[in-house]
Formats: structure tokens, C-alpha cells, sequence
């Protein structure tokens, strides 16, 4: 647990110094509009709230993160047999275009039929659990969920993808992200995979 604590601090304060890679750079709002248009629409929206529970909601997303997102799966270090041949044209400036299109987009929290479900997903996500080792969601992604540019936000986002991820996570199947993912999601039992993805959804 100190391990995996001291791994999350030292996350925190690189993310901490880390300036905007694409902060001095002007982004290019109509072009992104019009790559959204003609072909993300299809499954993250016009206005990035996702078309499926299967698909993330990219509206409030920060920049950076997408655009990190975009160069992995357009290099094939975040393997996606969907996403890769929608990058593969994509220039860098695109793609931070296309970053700073959805972090500009409101996001809103859902609902959920089931309180007490998401209660148990409140405390571990506020909290943890001490007796597996494993650590709170907010120690990396913020008491609300809003993450960093180099961490991703999660209020608000669908709890099936939430839950998805978190497998891929398990299985080592995604790679590109901290490998600090890999021994949280290891932790987690299906309960609180579930309940903690829940809770996630209903942040704003």
C-alpha cells in the first residue's frame, strides 16, 4: 500500500510541473468542428456525449489528454481496431484541435436508480480499501473526478465504459496509460468495479 502510494505521489507531482504540451500553440476550432462532423459524431456525439454507453463521453475532457489519446492510438501503443483508422490521417495540431473542441463542451453527471450501489462507490472512490490495498480514486483524479491535463477526468463518464476500461486495465490489454492502473484495477473486485464506475457517472 506505501508502494503503491509513493508511485501515486510521484504521478502527481510530475503531472504537477508538467505544463500544457500544446498550451503556446493556437488550436484550430473550425477544423476540429468539422473532423467531429464527419466522422466522430458517429459514436462520441456532436457535442461529445457519446452516441452509446459503450463509447466515452469526450465532452469535458481535458486537451491534452485527448490529444495524448489520439497520438496512442494513431501509433498503435493504445490498440483499438476502431480508433486507428480514424487517426491515421490525423496531424498532431488536429489532434490538439480536436482536444480543445471537446474540453470546451459542458458534460453533465447522470442518474442512477440504485443510491446504495453508489454509495458503496463513493467510499472507494473518496476512501479506498485499506484491507486489499487499495488506494482512493481521488488521490489521482481529484475529489471530484476532474483529473489533470495528464489524467484523465472521469465525472460524468458512462459506467459501462468506466467499467470496461477498468478490465482492459486488469488484463493488461491497455498499456499506453501509468502502469500505476494496472495493480489499482488488479485490486478491485467485480462489486466495487461496479459500484465505484456507478458513483463515477453521477459527478459533475
Amino acid at each position: 500500500m506505501k508502494q503503491l502510494s509513493r508511485k501515486i505521489g510521484l504521478l502527481l507531482a510530475s503531472s504537477a510541473v508538467s505544463m500544457s504540451l500544446f498550451a503556446a500553440d493556437t488550436v484550430d476550432l473550425a477544423r476540429a468542428e468539422e473532423i467531429v462532423s464527419g466522422r466522430c459524431f458517429l459514436c462520441h456525439g456532436l457535442e461529445g456525449e457519446a452516441a452509446s454507453a459503450v463509447f466515452p463521453r469526450l465532452a469535458g475532457q481535458h486537451a491534452d489528454y485527448i490529444a495524448k489519446q489520439l497520438g496512442d492510438f494513431k501509433s498503435g501503443k493504445r490498440n483499438s481496431d476502431t480508433m486507428k483508422p480514424q487517426t491515421e490521417e490525423l496531424t498532431a495540431a488536429e489532434m490538439k484541435s480536436l482536444g480543445a473542441f471537446f474540453q470546451a463542451k459542458q458534460v453533465g453527471p447522470r442518474q442512477t436508480s440504485d443510491q446504495a450501489l453508489a454509495l458503496v462507490g463513493k467510499f472507494i472512490f473518496d476512501r479506498g480499501n485499506q484491507f486489499s490495498g487499495l488506494p482512493s480514486c481521488a488521490s489521482c483524479h481529484g475529489a471530484q473526478g476532474h483529473g489533470t491535463p495528464m489524467l484523465p477526468r472521469l465525472a460524468g463518464q458512462h459506467p459501462r465504459y468506466i467499467e470496461d476500461q477498468l478490465k482492459q486495465f486488469n488484463k493488461r490489454e491497455r498499456t499506453n496509460d501509468n502502469a500505476v492502473m494496472h495493480t489499482v484495477a488488479s485490486k478491485l473486485t467485480e462489486l466495487e468495479t461496479h459500484a465505484v464506475a456507478t458513483y463515477i457517472s453521477t459527478l459533475e
